[in-house]
């Protein structure tokens, strides 16, 4: 019956906010830990990283009812076949803010990230990219995730001025100290910025695909491949 598919949609749904909202905090905690130097806080990214495999496994497993209980019509079809792909790029999510947190154990970067080097910024930006996605999945607004598609031009701006910043780093570097006296990083320390903002930049990239689904789900268009399956 049509009642207990809306329920299994609505199921659906809050399971996609749940898991959205760990995303969020995976990527608020590496970024937190990056930018405070915090090993303690990066050391509970692997829990929070469990979790989110369980509620990739979790979501797959009420997709998978709907689809063998419910013979869902072409249109909510769409909307599960998109839920299990959405998840897959959320889990990657999570795995790399875990990889994030892992440089901040390493610790080649030994104390706070120079305000000047964009990378709070990057990861508010990256955050609020995976919200918004997610939003736009429950709300069924494609508009939503049109908006977040172009918002990754924000990310990509910010990554090129994280380069920027680390270039005029390493051209400031002392060759006797190894390194910059204005923010006092050296070329490890550069190395280890880069690839963060480098997992942040991938971040928003899954976001995207998200959205992308999202798209698909509400209009039966595939604008990464540029065409309409029914």
């Amino acid at each position: 019956m049509r009642s207990n598919l809306d329920k299994q949609l609505d199921t659906l749904n809050q399971e996609m906010i749940r898991m959205g909202m760990l995303c969020e905090t995976a990527i608020s905690m590496s970024s937190d830990a990056v930018l405070r130097h915090d090993a303690a806080e990066a050391k509970k990214l692997p829990d929070l990283l469990e979790q989110i495999h369980d509620k990739d496994k979790q979501i797959e497993s009420v997709c998978l009812m709907i689809i063998l209980q419910q013979q869902p019509v072409a249109s909510d079809l769409r909307l599960v076949s998109s839920a299990l792909k959405m998840v897959t790029d959320m889990d990657r999510i999570g795995v790399q803010s875990n990889d994030i947190a892992e440089i901040v154990t390493m610790k080649g970067i030994e104390g706070p990230i120079d305000r000047s080097i964009p990378v709070r910024e990057m990861a508010d930006a990256v955050i609020h990219m995976v919200t918004a996605a997610v939003d736009a999945f429950v709300k069924r607004d494609d508009n939503m995730a049109h908006s977040v598609v172009k918002y990754d031009d924000k990310v990509d701006s910010c990554f090129d001025r994280v380069k920027e910043k680390l270039a005029e780093v390493l051209k400031r570097t002392d060759s006797v100290t190894g390194r910059d006296p204005e923010t006092g990083l050296d070329a490890v320390a550069v190395l280890d910025i880069l690839m963060i903002t480098k997992y942040l930049e991938r971040i928003g990239d899954h976001a995207v695909n998200i959205a992308r689904w999202v798209i698909f789900s509400i209009t039966g268009i595939d604008e990464k491949h540029e065409g309409r399956i029914t």
